[in-house]
């Protein structure tokens, strides 16, 4: 196990993006929406940024979040080199929300090669946070490693539903469960609140605050119940991993253990390892500059 390592489908819409108080890149960035079938038909919507010609980098988020978690990326100055890729997750943003249609590894798969075939990403790097490492390993599961550069788990699990994996999410988040998949609006609304809050570590603008929450409610309670039903050991999928990999991992994580990161390191032993200190679940957001820095001398060993 390598030591911690201070790194370094149609378009429906195409406009160039202006820069929010979030990017820190000081340049319009063109970015194209595209609607695509994922499986059992459910729409998705994708948002596709950067150099269309460039090696593809295909962000997937985490629990009840969107592409917009992505921004600080998507944004950035690796649109100059990398074709930047974010879908909303069936049941999140965009995306249709249907009942029923979470419980099956292979949808989540279909899902994923549905972004790849229908945008025509070639050998894409995957970049997966939190349960969207769950994600990443269902699409492994399913169609192998063969048309993937590398996984990038960022504060990421890979494990769920067992009494192991639960040791691996923080005492913060586990305690937060209940009120998470509650239908009834008012529990629901203050664990929520305490989630979006947990995502950081130190405390953000209150305009970055409303938009996180306002996309995290926007997932209805039946979609994060499901995702919590889960119940799946990846282990034998990372176990088979050659692919490069990397694991980006907030120290003070208040929702995933870093033990998840050490674990992916240690079933992968030719895993990277990138410990983020004073970061807490989104170092992609909390030190973008390192990240995206990272990511891209990553990227450099994957095609």
């Amino acid at each position: 196990m390598d030591s911690p390592t201070p790194f370094l489908a149609l378009p429906s819409s195409s406009r160039s993006t202006p820069m929010g108080v979030d990017s820190p890149f000081p340049e319009s960035i063109t970015r194209r929406v595209h609607t695509v079938r994922g499986g059992g038909g459910v729409a998705l919507r994708v948002h596709d940024a950067g150099d269309l010609h460039g090696p593809p980098l295909l962000f997937i988020h985490g629990f009840s979040q969107c592409h917009r978690a992505w921004r600080r990326q998507l944004h950035s100055a690796l649109g100059l080199g990398f074709r930047l890729v974010a879908l909303d997750l069936r049941g999140h943003g965009d995306s249709d929300k249907p009942r029923g249609a979470y419980g099956e590894g292979r949808l989540w798969a279909d899902d994923i090669q549905a972004v790849i075939t229908g945008l025509g990403l070639d050998n894409p790097l995957l970049v997966a946070w939190s349960y969207g490492g769950m994600v990443v390993c269902d699409y492994l599961r399913h169609y192998g490693e063969q048309h993937v550069a590398g996984v990038n788990f960022v504060s990421a699990m890979v494990k769920i539903g067992t009494e192991e994996a639960f040791g691996l999410l923080a005492p913060q988040m586990l305690s937060l469960i209940p009120g998470l998949f509650t239908p009834e609006e008012s529990l629901c609304h203050a664990a929520l609140e305490r989630f979006v809050s947990l995502l950081h570590h130190e405390e953000v603008s209150q305009e970055t605050r409303r938009l996180e929450l306002a996309y995290t409610e926007g997932v209805p309670a039946h979609v994060r119940e499901a995702l919590g039903s889960r119940s799946v050991d990846n282990d034998d999928v990372l176990r088979r991993l050659s692919v490069p990999v990397l694991v980006s991992h907030g120290q003070e994580d208040r929702v995933v253990l870093p033990a998840s990161g050490w674990h992916i390191a240690s079933v992968v032993p030719h895993a990277q390892v990138s410990i983020f200190g004073g970061i807490g679940h989104s170092p992609f957001w909390e030190d973008a500059r390192r990240f995206n820095r990272e990511l891209a001398a990553f990227a450099a060993r994957c095609w």
